[in-house]
């Protein structure tokens, strides 16, 4: 992949280095922690126990959480930073030109780069949560430490496999600006059942692989900037990542009512769909009756 080539985001925002609230010392969690854990594995479609797993585990050390208000533009020399804003400012020509021709404004989100843990609008994550799309304050979260993850554990290695995890990200936001995270949430808060495998929570999920994939298609058109094997890279992080496969690897069995994100095959599929033409309209996981 040909990065360089891309115009660089000025909406990248180094937390990494800031100082914030200190977290763990051998504490148990406090009623309002596990609240906000719970809150933030919702709206980012996640396992909430997992992710409270992940965090008292965290609590027995001392670790610094930088808040997403403090931090600065990563320094210019910082090559795994100047990656991500080369990816998030081609997101941005991208959607910019898609939104307009839609009649529409592209409002572009803030990508902020954080390490051990990080506070947002949707409260306190870990690490070990990935990366994450908080619609409360519309910025997307990344521990540059899940590319090392994805190439050890996932065996996801490269850089396209890279850029499809924060343009999916990318995806949620533009979910958010058209107003479908809201109707998802909003049938959350009646009461509906979100989760499972033909669920709205996987539906979502699978929309974003698609616009990932849409952005892949257009960005390409402008810079020509793919290389051979780099679509079988982002394929392959696809595949690595699905319930199923996650699920086989921690549980040893697949348990198709607690999906959230769609198994491996239906991640590479839509994200093909949305690399097939570079068309929106192809997107419209919701009214799928296969997916």
């Amino acid at each position: 992949m040909l990065w360089k080539k891309a115009r660089r985001s000025d909406n990248v925002v180094d937390a990494r280095g800031s100082g914030g609230m200190r977290m763990g010392g051998g504490k148990g969690l406090s009623l309002g922690a596990v609240a906000v854990v719970v809150v933030i594995g919702l709206l980012s479609g996640q396992d909430p126990l997992q992710i409270l797993g992940n965090v008292v585990s965290m609590s027995q050390q001392s670790v610094s959480v930088p808040s997403s208000t403090q931090g600065r533009a990563p320094a210019a020399d910082d090559e795994q930073a100047e990656f991500v804003r080369a990816v998030l400012g081609d997101t941005e020509d991208t959607w910019r030109a898609i939104f307009q021709q839609a009649g529409r404004q592209y409002q572009d989100p803030k990508l902020v780069l954080f390490r051990g843990g990080v506070s947002s609008a949707c409260g306190f994550a870990s690490s070990a949560t990935g990366p994450f799309y908080c619609p409360g304050d519309r910025q997307v979260y990344l521990d540059l430490e899940f590319f090392r993850e994805m190439e050890q554990r996932f065996s996801a290695a490269g850089d396209f496999a890279q850029a499809y995890v924060i343009a999916h990200e990318v995806g949620h936001h533009v979910q958010t600006l058209l107003g479908i995270s809201a109707r998802v949430n909003a049938a959350r808060q009646r009461g509906e059942r979100v989760e499972g495998d033909s669920g709205l929570l996987v539906r979502q999920e699978l929309q974003a692989d698609c616009l990932a994939g849409v952005w892949a298609y257009h960005a390409q058109q402008r810079l020509n900037w793919l290389e051979p094997g780099d679509i079988e890279e982002a394929l392959n992080a696809a595949n690595a990542i699905g319930d199923d496969r996650l699920q086989e690897q921690s549980r040893s069995r697949v348990v198709p009512d607690s999906f959230t994100h769609g198994t491996s095959a239906q991640r590479m599929r839509w994200f093909k769909l949305g690399f097939e033409g570079g068309q929106v309209g192809k997107c419209d996981t919701f009214a799928a009756a296969r997916l």
